[in-house]
């Protein structure tokens, strides 16, 4: 699968969420990739948008077209047989995350396109994603990654969204999260779980809100599924706390996916999921902050890298990543839904 020519020309500079890193400095793609499928492009959109629930005609211009464009994303990623959709057109971060599909999945699910959702489901249901944590299109494992926490409860998510039989939730401690740079119980593998709120409290709840590891100081954004994919009522309060005090904090292009992470950069799919969370929980007013975030880190083509300088928004990783546009499908839905 190929790109189209448009180009930035920002560098790689640090750790990335998703893909193999550190990269020597390289131009990024910027554009929504060629689709995967051998009929024409435009037949395709078409065909899918047209089916796709709109945004209500409140919504504004900007994220009408955003909720389009990260469609198309989605569709371009995706494998037509096998439903495979791999987390970005690039060396490193074009195979399937389990998390990440799983996402798409269920954003295909919400702008009521069920057939597309259930083809994602149905590739990462038939994947060993406890004996790897990416996998080629075919299914074949992708090694140098061990098993993410985190994924049993998204792929189970998967499955009950589209009406399959989800299997069981299996264990998340001493696991890698969506970060992918530490082993240990952390907290989105634990919300993801479906881990009780009383534990999730006990291990993770700090006066100023849920943070990633026990012991430890920086809030997480993953505290957002509980107010959204994973839902737990008696966490909303926490989740509420944890994701006000990082708006607060926010840059003009998003929220990084952790205090302290990676300084200089943020990233769009958690300052969509956060956004997402903030309006299930009635915080409007943030909830548009980040919205307006997210849209200042497209890019000019509209598409939405994996992070961006907090300096100026360029695109400093893979564009677009379907896991960014996953969250900003689920986002706009929730805020704009009618």
């Amino acid at each position: 699968m190929r790109s189209i020519v448009a180009v930035g020309a920002a560098v790689l500079v640090a750790v990335s969420l998703s893909g193999d890193s550190p990269r020597p400095p390289e131009p990024i793609p910027i554009g929504i990739p060629a689709p995967f499928r051998s009929v024409s492009w435009s037949e395709v959109a078409a065909r899918h948008l047209h089916e796709a629930q709109p945004l209500e005609p409140e919504a504004p211009a900007w994220a009408y077209q955003l909720y389009r464009r990260s469609l198309r994303v989605l569709f371009a990623l995706t494998g037509p047989g096998s439903g495979g959709m791999i987390a970005g057109d690039r060396p490193g971060w074009n195979y399937v995350w389990p998390r990440d599909a799983a996402a798409g999945a269920t954003a295909l699910e919400e702008a009521g396109l069920r057939p597309q959702a259930f083809l994602v489901a149905s590739f990462i249901a038939g994947v060993d994603f406890d004996e790897a944590a990416r996998f080629h299109p075919n299914e074949e494992q992708v090694p140098g990654r061990s098993a993410a926490g985190d994924a049993p409860g998204w792929v189970w998510l998967a499955e009950h969204e589209v009406g399959m039989a989800p299997g069981p939730r299996e264990p998340w401690r001493d696991r890698q999260d969506y970060g992918e740079n530490v082993t240990g119980d952390l907290l989105g593998n634990a919300i993801a779980a479906g881990v009780p709120a009383a534990e999730i409290k006990r291990c993770f709840l700090t006066p100023r809100g849920l943070v990633r590891q026990g012991g430890g100081d920086e809030l997480d954004s993953s505290a957002a599924w509980a107010a959204t994919v994973f839902p737990q009522p008696e966490l909303r309060n926490a989740v509420r706390r944890t994701l006000l005090t990082m708006t607060r904090e926010s840059t003009p292009y998003g929220i990084p996916p952790i205090e302290g992470w990676t300084p200089g950069e943020v990233w769009t799919a958690p300052t969509a999921w956060s956004a997402w969370a903030l309006t299930n929980l009635g915080e409007r007013h943030a909830a548009d902050r980040l919205l307006t975030e997210l849209h200042r880190a497209e890019t000019s083509y509209g598409t939405l890298p994996e992070r961006v300088s907090a300096a100026d928004g360029h695109p400093t990783s893979t564009t677009p990543l379907a896991w960014s546009h996953a969250f900003a499908i689920l986002a706009l839905r929730a805020r704009y839904s009618g």
